[in-house]
């Protein structure tokens, strides 16, 4: 099997988590090749960025209306990629544990929509940042939204980590959220505004599923069905209603059961039968 069916065979097989990262890295490849074609024909700006970058103005924004999304899949440099993906990897890993793979590609999209969202308003809106011209690229607003959503719906989840020990994943969220507030006063402050507003999605986003006593899956069909018409009327048995209704809430206790287990233990303690219902109730 050639290079290229290898790279093909593993995308096409491998997790969510794993196509976004090749997907970030090729993004990142193509805007390397097109920064030296920059150099070497002395064009002026670099193709990639300049159309798929988020700039701070919102002109810009109406010229390139994707640009508030695709701004998520670009990089400054290898450093800055490598620090995002290892972070992706680990958290989105874990997050894909209890949702769907498709909720992680939402929390990454709509992360990053909110995170740039932020951006434009703190640029735009604040004084302190009016008159400056800057453009934002990064993952970090949508893997923020990842992280802080998984850290609000399984706060006292235990990560193990090298010469620390157990450590609860909120303690890590909430490093990571101060880290970016103290950064507000740095040069890229417009950043890390996209990174708490990725992350405030996140927490709304779950805090919801959780307080109206829904799983997050049927808080994410919630959002993406449409409201019956009221024209319509639907008869259907009172009997059959009332034993879907005593079914669901039996499912919904099995499963706040089991993610207490998981909160105190860990998900490895979980029996076969108890992976098994969670797993078919993520479906």
């Amino acid at each position: 099997m050639s290079f290229k069916n290898n790279l093909l065979s593993k995308y096409k097989n491998g997790s969510i988590v794993e196509k976004l990262i090749y997907i970030n890295i090729l993004v990142f490849v193509v805007t390397l090749l097109t920064s030296v074609f920059k150099d070497l024909f002395k064009v002026e700006n670099n193709f990639i960025v300049s159309w798929f970058a988020l700039e701070d103005n919102l002109d810009s924004l109406i010229l390139k209306p994707w640009s508030i999304v695709s701004y998520g899949f670009l990089h400054a440099d290898f450093v800055h990629l490598l620090l995002n993906l290892i972070t992706l990897y680990f958290i989105g890993n874990l997050f894909i544990e209890y949702f769907k793979q498709k909720q992680l590609i939402t929390f990454y999209l709509v992360g990053t929509f909110f995170g740039g969202l932020v951006f434009l308003i703190s640029h735009n809106y604040f004084p302190l940042f009016q008159g400056q011209n800057s453009t934002l690229v990064g993952a970090s607003a949508g893997i923020s939204a990842i992280f802080i959503g998984i850290a609000t719906y399984i706060p006292n989840y235990q990560l193990k980590i090298r010469f620390i020990g157990f450590v609860k994943l909120w303690y890590l969220a909430l490093i990571w959220v101060v880290l970016d507030v103290l950064a507000l006063s740095g040069s890229n402050a417009g950043g890390h505004f996209a990174h708490l507003g990725g992350a405030l999605f996140g927490f709304l986003y779950v805090k919801k599923a959780t307080d109206n006593n829904t799983s997050i899956w049927e808080t994410f069909i919630s959002f993406i069905t449409p409201k019956k018409t009221a024209l319509k009327t639907v008869y259907k048995s009172k009997k059959k209603k009332q034993k879907s209704t005593k079914n669901t809430n039996l499912n919904q206790q099995q499963i706040n059961t089991i993610l207490d287990k998981i909160s105190a233990s860990g998900y490895d303690t979980l029996t076969k039968e108890e992976k098994e219902f969670l797993f078919k109730q993520g479906k």
